[in-house]
């Protein structure tokens, strides 16, 4: 192991506390910076695949994520071309044992207190709320922070700074010059539910939806009391806002004649159960600009905002902050371990972020395209899980 060194996260969302807390781990005093005056996470469900799973076991968390997270026994596929399932992936045991660690799905704010108090439980980490950092410099052998605190200026210095501060980044834009994320046409509509109004069999399942244009997810979350929502649609946005309260109907009326086709009635009782939903605009950025400069670098979706239709935007995040303590642990100087660190994750990450883009084109495919993906997906049934290897079977090195 190297020296201490003393670093900076910008955000404390999953991939910050998860950084903070694997850089903690291996002997680093650590800073927290979060804009938000209160810990609170955005959106609803995550799912939790082994790559990411048996990062978080190994970082001490299986404790306290085990009363919390949820571990589904299938993945069902249905398509409404077809009037219901098409497909079944075993998860639960199966994926436990092929790939050494669970499948999770979980509720965001879960998942963010179980890391916020291990991370507390470290005298070697400070996590400072309603800090809005203004300016990053990097001068010989150190990095200046301008933050401000209920408007009094002040600075930090570290030996390097990570930007875990989102999709928006301002460190990716502000201090790396880098693109910002862009609107990427669809918009998730997030809603949940509780599991008793569900039929039973959708209690311990993930379930997809596909049809022309559009998609629903569900799953259960908050140790199996409530059940997550993801409606994708295509559409325009408009408002200045990134997320806006939407009413049910207003739901049913993006549904229906987006998708052009009528849901089965089981989706639809899902889609109509909510009465009131959040929408989200989905941004991305490909990850193919550079995200390190010298001691700051980017990490989760701050450096590869992803769509959310392979499942793995937590995932990836968690995995960078693997990736990243150990880079620290390998080189003596922290530019040439973020150096090093974004040269191990573009690749994968870019492969991740095409393979979402490629997957939300497969679940929204209609007319003869969708009768081939269905008979595709229905032929390979429960060797769709060998589609899934290079995603579960990653290890950081």
């Amino acid at each position: 192991m190297t020296a201490q060194r003393r670093l900076i996260v910008v955000g404390a969302g999953i991939g910050g506390l998860t950084a903070a807390l694997a850089l903690a781990r291996r002997g680093h005093q650590v800073t927290v910076l979060e804009r938000s005056a209160v810990l609170a996470e955005v959106g609803a469900g995550l799912q939790i695949s082994p790559n990411a799973s048996r990062i978080l076991v190994e970082l001490g968390l299986k404790p306290r994520l085990e009363a919390r997270a949820v571990t589904p026994d299938s993945l069902r596929i249905h398509s409404t071309r077809a009037g219901g399932e098409i497909a079944r992936m075993p998860l639960g045991p199966p994926i436990a044992a092929r790939f050494g660690a669970p499948y999770w799905v979980i509720h965001r704010a879960d998942l963010q207190t179980a890391l916020a108090a291990e991370v507390a439980a470290l005298p070697s980490v400070s996590i400072r709320l309603g800090i809005a950092v203004k300016r990053i410099e990097a001068e010989p052998g150190r990095v200046v922070v301008a933050i401000e605190q209920d408007g009094r200026p002040d600075t930090i210095e570290a030996d390097g700074v990570v930007g875990a501060d989102g999709v928006w980044s301002m460190i990716r834009t502000g201090t790396l010059g880098a693109p910002p994320a862009r609107y990427t046409g669809r918009m998730a509509l997030r809603a949940t539910i509780p599991i008793d109004e569900t039929p039973p069999d959708y209690r311990n399942a993930v379930g997809l939806w596909m049809a022309p244009r559009a998609h629903l997810v569900h799953y259960p979350i908050a140790g199996g009391r409530l059940l997550n929502l993801v409606a994708v649609t295509e559409a325009a946005w408009e408002d200045d806002n990134w997320s806006v309260p939407v009413e049910r109907d207003e739901v049913v009326r993006r549904f229906d004649p987006v998708s052009g086709t009528r849901w089965p009635e089981a989706a639809r009782a899902l889609i109509l159960a909510p009465q009131h939903w959040t929408g989200w605009a989905l941004a991305g950025i490909r990850p193919d600009f550079d995200w390190t400069s010298g001691p700051v670098t980017l990490l989760g979706d701050a450096a590869h905002a992803t769509l959310p239709f392979a499942a793995q935007g937590a995932c990836m995040a968690i995995e960078d902050a693997a990736v990243l303590a150990r880079s620290l642990d390998r080189h003596a100087e922290v530019a040439d371990a973020f150096a090093a660190y974004e040269k191990a994750r573009k690749r994968r990450t870019t492969a991740i972020w095409d393979q979402a883009v490629s997957n939300g084109r497969i679940y929204h495919m209609g007319d003869a395209l969708a009768l081939f993906r269905d008979a595709g997906i229905a032929l390979a049934g429960r060797r769709l899980i060998d589609r899934q290897a290079w995603i579960y079977g990653w290890k950081p090195d």
